[in-house]
């Protein structure tokens, strides 16, 4: 009897969902997309609807071969991608193939939120057909970035650098890194000063000045601040009012990708990409006892939305784990935000019941602090208030008032499952005063400070100031922001971002020619636009027209020579090869000096922020003609050492990275190839034909003990640790 078939998007996911639908069905894994718009040309007829040309993935072919022969042997077919646009483009891709070569055949759309035994046989008893709006709305995005990109890019190769790319959305994130990058420059600092005191009653404790003559004290240089401190020295601290109140705070939200983003930044030290990865992996299911579970549901969600079910385990689990005390009098609903999709619930454990502790030991490490965050902010949801006291007292000093606050913690409630919850003074218990008793003062201090800029952008506040701006969605947060580090336009340094000089040239420029389109209220625009598809109520190729006419028309008032000859900046600098000057011209790699005879003179230097030709010291006197100096330079093959005086001496050698070679245990090399993509090579070349494009690292292999593995991306586990000979694979 044929069996029937099933198609997913993850090889981790059949692993796991094979154990729920026994042998009557098959089951395949797509590997994500299958067929996307043409690398080489625009691929939309522009002139007939907007019409996409899709093409198969040249990487897909023998995957979708293996789905086509199954499927023909197949007695039904369900295609079970996820619950997304994204997802519902998959499948609406899958299912335009497999209906030209099985017209007669069942094929159903079928999807859950968890990957659990009950939600995938529910979906199957409950199939439905492809969502043609939410096709619509994944393929509008993508026919308007390949717009973007097909159009733009051109512009910015030709007027600052080739191999340049410009994203409708990265671009908006870009420009906000950027205008608060300036912000902190033109940042000037105020002085101001603060004067505290040192009190004790039974207790000590530390006041500050907060009014001064019935007014907010605002203390502008260290005159006033003498003047005010000469003053209070010589008076009684009197308790003028005590102020107490208890205080209530209730749980957040359970998370949602972008809070999760979040959190785990904050908390793990994980970048979105990272998180994202992880969460990935606790979805598709991990190996517990020799079985597949998925741990938690669906991680691209924006919705708050909790399920019955899940709130009813989670409260029989509160009253076990907890008590009665802990659990809150009425089930907690939370309002998901108006423009929310809600497609489907919140994130949260599959089974409140699968506690952290439990199920650490079958985990990676990082799996594990995923989920026990995950756990604990879920289980929070439904757990009753924290309870606080909170004390503020004055104490005035003739016409001086200091004030000084406190709060304990009286009742956990539910920061005994979640205790990330930022209190201010939190258990600092301040002495019992009474109104009118005097309080001593031990010692007066004043301080000088300066105002701050507002500070860069952390991942985390990032993720939250683009979904609070309506801009992208819970799916594209890490992509835009691995999209802006890959092309280097910004940085991480110490985990904030910096635009790099090339960034705020790209985005100045952007801005400048197309304000009109890379905005914040534009761009969000857009995002609303996309879900008006989604929900039905939009015809997207009339909203495609007017977009592209607008564009086009701006694209086109672009005067690419002029924009170039701004960009370019004249230097004194010779053409050591063939006399010309040298000018300072912008790759995807940063600024470089070219010589300005291009193309009859290809001579290039590096160039550091301090407009000098960079070439760091080694230390070293050339072996060969023994007067220069050694220096690392760059190249159009990635880096080397040479000498310095080149060209009188042309003495070279290959930049070791201080890897071993795992075949032969020779020194890894760097290298570039002619699109300047970095590859590694063996420094004992043609003896040793080793070479790669993972990026090497000094780890010995745990299996084999070859002295180096590699990292190795990977589209559903983040990136792995690989080793090339004996393919042992460790998740980073």
């Amino acid at each position: 009897m044929a069996k029937k078939l099933m198609i997913v998007e993850s090889p981790t996911k059949t692993k796991t969902i094979s154990q729920y639908i026994g042998k009557e069905f098959d089951i395949v894994a797509s590997m994500g997309h299958i067929r996307d718009l043409p690398k080489k040309d625009l691929g939309i007829d522009i002139e007939n609807d907007f019409k996409p040309h899709y093409v198969l993935s040249s990487d897909k072919r023998k995957v979708v071969k293996k789905i086509v022969d199954k499927a023909q042997k197949a007695s039904e077919i369900y295609i079970a991608s996820d619950n997304d646009r994204e997802g519902e483009a998959i499948a609406w891709h899958l299912n335009e193939i497999l209906k030209k070569k099985n017209p007669d055949k069942a094929i159903y759309r079928v999807v859950f939120n968890e990957i659990t035994s009950e939600a995938v046989k529910y979906s199957i008893e409950h199939p439905r057909s492809v969502d043609n709006d939410l096709v619509n709305a994944q393929q509008a995005r993508r026919i308007l970035d390949r717009i973007v990109g097909y159009k733009v890019s051109p512009v910015l190769w030709k007027t600052i650098a080739g191999k340049l790319s410009a994203g409708r959305v990265q671009t908006v994130a870009l420009r906000i890194l950027c205008e608060r990058e300036e912000e902190i420059k033109k940042f000037v600092p105020k002085e101001y000063w603060k004067i505290f005191a040192d009190l004790k009653k039974d207790k000590d404790f530390t006041a500050s000045l907060e009014k001064y003559d019935g007014k907010k004290a605002k203390i502008e240089n260290q005159e006033q601040a003498e003047k005010i401190y000469d003053y209070v020295k010589t008076q009684k601290f009197i308790v003028q009012d005590v102020k107490q109140k208890d205080k209530s705070i209730s749980p957040g939200p359970p998370f949602i990708t972008s809070t999760l983003q979040q959190g785990a930044s904050n908390l793990l030290g994980f970048s979105t990409k990272k998180t994202m990865a992880v969460a990935q992996q606790l979805y598709e299911g991990v190996e517990i006892k020799g079985e597949r579970h998925g741990l938690i549901t669906y991680m691209r969600t924006d919705s708050v939305r909790i399920g019955d079910k899940a709130v009813e385990e989670v409260q029989k689990l509160i009253k076990e784990r907890f008590g009665n005390d802990y659990l809150s009098r009425k089930r907690r609903i939370f309002k998901t935000k108006k423009k929310s999709q809600d497609a489907h619930e919140a994130i949260r454990p599959t089974s409140s019941f699968r506690t952290p502790e439990s199920i650490e030991r079958f985990l990676t490490k990082d799996q594990a602090r995923m989920y026990n965050l995950i756990w604990k902010r879920f289980v929070a949801t439904q757990m009753s208030n924290a309870k606080v006291k909170n004390t503020r007292l004055f104490m005035a000093a003739g016409k001086a008032l200091f004030e000084t606050k406190g709060n304990v913690v009286k009742f956990e409630g539910f920061m005994k499952a979640y205790p990330w919850i930022f209190i201010m003074n939190k258990d600092e218990n301040l002495p019992n005063l009474k109104v009118g008793e005097e309080v001593n003062l031990i010692k007066l201090s004043k301080e000088q400070k300066f105002t701050q800029p507002p500070p860069r952008f952390t991942e985390a506040q990032l993720v939250k100031k683009l979904e609070s701006e309506n801009i992208g969605r819970p799916s594209t947060y890490a992509p835009i922001i691995s999209t802006l580090l890959f092309r280097k336009y910004v940085e991480l340094v110490k985990k904030k971002f910096y635009p790099t000089e090339l960034g705020m040239i790209v985005e100045k420029f952007l801005v400048a020619k197309l304000d009109d389109f890379f905005n914040v209220s534009f761009t969000s625009e857009m995002e609303d636009f996309l879900d008006e598809i989604e929900n039905g109520k939009m015809d997207y190729v009339k909203a495609l027209a007017e977009f592209y006419e607008k564009f086009i028309s701006q694209i086109e008032q672009i005067d690419l020579k002029a924009e170039k000859g701004k960009i370019t900046q004249k230097t004194d600098i010779i053409c050591e090869k063939c006399g010309s000057p040298m000018v300072i011209k912008y790759s995807k790699y940063g600024k470089y000096l070219a010589c300005s005879a291009f193309p009859k003179c290809r001579n290039t230097k590096p160039l550091g922020d301090d407009g000098k030709v960079q070439e760091r010291k080694t230390g070293e006197k050339c072996p060969k003609c023994g007067e220069g100096d050694i220096v690392l330079k760059e190249g159009k093959f990635g880096k080397f050492y040479g000498c310095s005086n080149y060209p009188k001496c042309k003495f070279t050698r290959p930049f070791k990275i201080g890897v071993k070679c795992p075949e032969c245990g020779g020194d890894l090399i760097e290298r570039k190839n002619k699109n300047g993509r970095l590859f590694y090579g063996c420094s004992n070349y043609p003896k040793c034909k080793f070479i790669t494009n993972y990026k090497p690292v000094n780890m010995e292999c745990p299996e084999c003990g070859a002295p180096s593995m590699f990292e190795k991306p990977s589209k559903y586990q983040g990136t792995k640790l690989i080793c090339l000979k004996c393919k042992k694979e460790i998740i980073k």
